[in-house]
C-alpha cells in the first residue's frame, strides 16, 4: 500500500467516522412535556380504556366549575327555589353576559392551545391522530354545552319567572341541570364516534387542526340535539 493509497483511504474513513457525531443530535427529539400534558388532558389520555370518554368527562368538569362559581354564595344575586325548580333572581345588569363571554373565552382558549398541543403530540409520537390525545374531546364537550345550553328558547321565556333572554343565565341554569349534562355527554360521544359528514373529512386537515376539527363538527351536531331536547321540554 502506497502513501497515496493510505492518504485516500484515510480521507474516506474520516467522513464516516465524523458522520455519526453530526447526525446524532438530529435524531434526538426533546420530549414536549407541556404539550403532552395538555394534549392528554393532564394525563387522562394515558388511561388504558376509553381515553376519549375520560376527555369528555373533563370537558363536563370545565363547564360545571364556572357555573358553580357564579352560583356560589359570594355571587351578587339572590336565588331561592321556586315551585317548579326555577329561581327568583336579582342581579346587576350585565352579570350573566360577563359569564357567557368568559365561557366563550374558555372554549376558544382550550381549542387554540389544543391545536398546538395536539400537533406537537402527533409529531412526537409519529401518529396522525394518537388515541392518547384527548384535548379534542375536552374542547368538543365544551362546545356541545355552549351551543346546546346557551342558545335561549325565546318562545318559552314569558312562562319563566325570571323572564330573561340573557344567554349567560340560560347556560348556567341549563349546565347545572344533570339531565342536560348527561344528554350532552351521550350525544357528543355518539357523534364523535359516528363522525357524520363532514367530521370524517375534517380529519384530513393538517396537524392539530385535523385532530380537533372533527370533534368540533361532532359537537355542533350534539349541541343541536341537546337544544332540540330542551325545546321539546326535557
Amino acid at each position: 500500500m502506497t502513501k497515496e493509497t493510505d492518504r485516500s483511504a484515510a480521507d474516506q474513513e474520516a467522513p464516516s467516522a465524523s458522520a455519526p457525531t453530526s447526525a446524532a443530535p438530529a435524531r434526538i427529539q426533546r420530549k414536549p412535556r407541556l404539550a403532552l400534558f395538555i394534549a392528554t388532558a393532564a394525563g387522562l389520555g394515558y388511561l388504558p380504556k376509553a381515553p376519549g370518554t375520560w376527555g369528555s368527562l373533563a370537558g363536563l368538569a370545565f363547564a360545571i366549575v364556572p357555573s358553580c362559581l357564579y352560583f356560589g354564595s359570594d355571587t351578587p344575586h339572590l336565588a331561592t327555589p321556586g315551585n317548579v325548580g326555577e329561581f327568583s333572581v336579582n342581579v346587576p345588569p350585565g352579570y350573566f353576559n360577563k359569564f357567557v363571554w368568559e365561557y366563550i373565552f374558555l372554549f376558544v382558549f382550550v381549542s387554540v392551545i389544543g391545536v398546538w398541543a395536539a400537533d406537537r403530540a402527533a409529531e412526537f409520537w409519529r401518529q396522525r391522530d394518537p388515541c392518547r390525545v384527548v384535548i379534542d374531546e375536552v374542547s368538543g364537550q365544551l362546545l356541545t354545552l355552549l351551543l346546546g345550553c346557551g342558545i335561549p328558547l325565546w318562545w318559552k321565556v314569558p312562562n319563566l319567572r325570571y323572564a330573561t333572554l340573557a344567554p349567560g343565565f340560560i347556560i348556567m341554569r341549563s349546565v347545572l341541570n344533570w339531565k342536560y349534562l348527561l344528554l350532552g355527554f351521550i350525544l357528543f360521544r355518539v357523534f364523535d364516534i359516528w363522525k357524520p359528514f363532514p367530521a370524517r373529512q375534517a380529519e384530513s386537515l393538517p396537524g392539530g387542526w385535523g385532530i380537533m376539527a372533527d370533534d368540533w363538527i361532532a359537537a355542533i351536531y350534539a349541541g343541536l340535539g341537546l337544544w332540540l331536547a330542551r325545546a321539546y321540554g326535557l
